[in-house]
């Protein structure tokens, strides 16, 4: 394996391996009953049943080598995505291949109810129980449930399919713990409601309130990004309504909704919309300017996250669901699609505090996947503090609730993770460690649902759907380019220097729990608990996006110990770049002044003297400066049209009609840099510390 090849070894070691290479290949995924459980009878013979068969990715090794390559700064290809149609050309089933698994179902009497995927990585079945036995060698077997007072349906074995044919994983054959919404797993000790909420309506906590802790003095709101949410059934928009005029917040996003599997998308007579309208509600609430909520609402896993993965509108993606048996078979090769668009999936923890060992046989607080798949961004909870409504963080601690440990379903570390365990935190080194982040998620926040509103309401629920919209805010400041998968760049960014200004670092607090009484804590930097912590405001978001742009850390002399970086903002016109101090004041907005759009690449704006790297590079309209990042790369050459006295009038040796035009001044000492507009005025005095 190539050497930091952060997606480790679990998107090969889980696909299909051939059992009998001459007969018949056996599908690894879990999807057989508990070992140990008796069957106590059989399903029906001709009880219908509807699956989801994932075919299997080419080019497996070349696939890894480029995620890798796609999160790795010093790539050239680093963040250079692919879209729906370039992924399947490289990485796709074959239009054969995908035609073959359409005649397997076909010949072995199953109805296909979808077979139009452009990823050609799904096709949807139905068919009669016998019918399915029949074809993936099984028995389909009813089992007493080993914990809870009831009974679930599994095959006897694991499924196996002729040899050849390029399936992956088969899923619905296994209904040990239905979807559901990781916030009715909660521990009572978790619903205990803080007595001291500082939330604006009546002490509970707001989404507005939550941007105001974890994102101040940021005036980007998410324009022009979508989230897309994963969504276990119907909701009424009546209560997403009833949310923002109770508070007094007007809404302005366009919520889309995206019907699968016959979901007909009206929340009726005895529905619960609670988790909809919460992921919906929150996402809103901390990027109000978002240009749509794509709500996926449907009744298979991998339909819904397959729909995400071709209509690759939103890059930033939220699940608050969680299911057993964990199936990455079915759903990791959607999630390498993910990570090579430039999407990102946030999935809830869990709100039932420590999980137990995957050797526990009994009272065990299993994982519910797919938090622990190494391909998502699992959002455990906090209890937070803050000044008062719409107030600034004060404190924050560990929610008990909040689910967290390593991986029960067996799925190993990726190499993102292995640097951050240590004796402190007790994860593990050979399986995943859960959660990577976390947010606000104590039982001290409003919401609406049900056709009415209250108080009370917590859950890792809420702070997955945040998360999202902290994303769609950075997105919005890389100029709507993504950042992609956050984990390979949060965990360097927990490990680097400016990790205390980044996160909100938890170090108090525990999630134990009567299966767990001494595990896990909160200790400082990465724990099993709240992961890196929760987010700090612009510091992060102009770390995840400056990384792209390989930015250049600068302070204007009257702020001198000011950390600014140079992002293009991608608004209006394409012709900006702003400069953003680190605790998100002080911003500068550069335009060109001939409000062309910025050329691909050129971001280099500034002059300094020393860290930024000057160097002069020959001729053309007067001195000519090379400006670029001290790692050589992205290099820009600028010519100085006028020379002397330290004074430049900036224009691009590409295009030489290209003047920058500061908007703002600044005065003070040192060894500036200064940098005028094309008609000499509005100067402003850069420094290197």
């Amino acid at each position: 394996m190539k050497k930091g090849l952060w997606i480790g070894t679990v998107a090969v070691s889980l696909l299909a391996t051939a059992a009998h290479a001459q007969e018949r290949q056996t599908l690894r995924t879990h999807l057989a009953a508990t070992a140990g459980t008796q069957a106590t009878g059989r399903l029906p013979a001709t009880q219908q049943m509807a699956l989801g068969l994932t075919l299997k990715l080419r080019n497996q090794a070349q696939l890894n080598d480029l995620l890798q390559r796609l999160y790795d700064p010093a790539s050239p290809d680093y963040r250079k995505f692919l879209t729906v149609a370039q992924f399947t050309a490289q990485f796709g089933p074959t239009a054969e291949d995908y035609q073959g698994v359409v005649n397997f179902a076909t010949a072995h009497g199953l109805t296909v109810t979808k077979a139009d995927a452009p990823n050609r990585l799904v096709v949807e079945v139905s068919g009669p129980v016998a019918n399915i036995e029949t074809a993936f060698h099984v028995n389909m077997q009813v089992y007493q449930h080993p914990t809870e007072n009831r009974t679930y349906f599994a095959t006897d074995v694991e499924p196996s399919v002729d040899a050849g044919l390029a399936l992956s994983g088969v899923s619905g054959l296994n209904n040990l713990h239905p979807p559901s919404s990781v916030s009715l797993v909660r521990s009572e000790a978790a619903k205990v409601k803080k007595s001291n909420s500082t939330g604006s309506m009546g002490g509970q906590y707001l989404g507005s309130d939550i941007r105001a802790a974890y994102l101040p003095g940021v005036t980007l709101t998410g324009s022009g990004q979508t989230i897309g949410l994963f969504e276990f059934g119907p909701y009424n928009i009546s209560d997403v309504e009833n949310y923002f005029n109770n508070i007094g917040q007007p809404i302005n996003v366009k919520i889309v909704n995206v019907l699968l599997n016959g979901v007909s998308g009206v929340c009726g007579s005895g529905c619960d919309d609670g988790e909809e309208v919460i992921d919906i509600q929150q996402a809103i609430s901390m990027a109000p300017g978002l240009s749509a909520v794509y709500v996926y609402e449907g009744g298979s896993d991998v339909s819904i996250l397959n729909q995400m993965a071709v209509d690759n509108i939103a890059k930033q993606l939220s699940c608050s669901f969680g299911w057993l048996p964990a199936d990455p078979a079915s759903d990791e090769p959607i999630f390498q699609e993910f990570a090579a668009q430039g999407q990102n999936l946030f999935v809830a923890s869990g709100d039932s505090g420590a999980f137990t060992a995957p050797s526990c046989t009994q009272n065990c607080n299993r994982e519910f996947y797919p938090a622990d798949d190494p391909f998502v961004t699992a959002v455990g909870g906090t209890d937070l503090t803050t000044t008062g409504p719409g107030g600034a963080w004060v404190s924050e601690t560990a929610w008990v609730g909040s689910s967290g440990g390593f991986s029960t379903n067996g799925l190993g570390i990726p190499s993102y993770q292995t640097a951050s365990i240590s004796s402190s935190n007790h994860g593990s080194t050979s399986l995943r460690n859960v959660p990577d982040v976390a947010a606000e998620a104590n039982t001290d926040n409003y919401f609406c649902a049900n056709g009415s509103c209250s108080g009370g309401v917590g859950g890792t629920s809420l702070a997955a759907p945040r998360w999202a919209g902290v994303l769609a805010i950075a997105n919005q400041r890389n100029g709507g380019t993504p950042i992609g998968f956050l984990n390979p760049t949060l965990y360097a960014i927990g490990r680097g220097a400016g990790y205390n200004a980044e996160f909100h670092d938890i170090t108090s607090g525990n999630n134990f729990n009567a299966d767990s009484p001494s595990l896990y804590a909160a200790v400082s930097g990465y724990d099993l608990v709240t992961g890196w912590g929760s987010p700090q405001g612009s510091a992060l978001i102009n770390t995840l996006t400056g990384s792209l742009k390989g930015a250049h850390t600068l302070g204007p002399q009257n702020a001198p110990g000011q950390v600014l970086d140079d992002l293009f903002s991608g608004t209006g016109s394409g012709n900006e770049i702003d400069i953003w101090g680190a605790n998100g004041t002080g911003a500068q907005t550069w335009v060109f002044a001939d409000a062309s759009v910025v050329p691909t690449g050129f971001y280099n704006v500034a002059v300094s003297y020393g860290a930024f790297c000057m160097t002069a590079t020959g001729s053309t309209s007067g001195s000519i400066v090379n400006l670029q990042p001290c790692n050589g790369s992205q290099g820009q050459a600028w010519g100085a049209v006028t020379t002397g006295s330290g004074t430049y009038e900036l224009q691009s040796a590409l295009n030489t009609g290209l003047c920058l035009a500061p908007q703002g001044a600044g005065t003070g000492n040192g060894t500036p840099a200064v940098v005028s507009t094309c008609n000499g005025a509005s100067d402003e005095l850069w420094a290197v510390h």
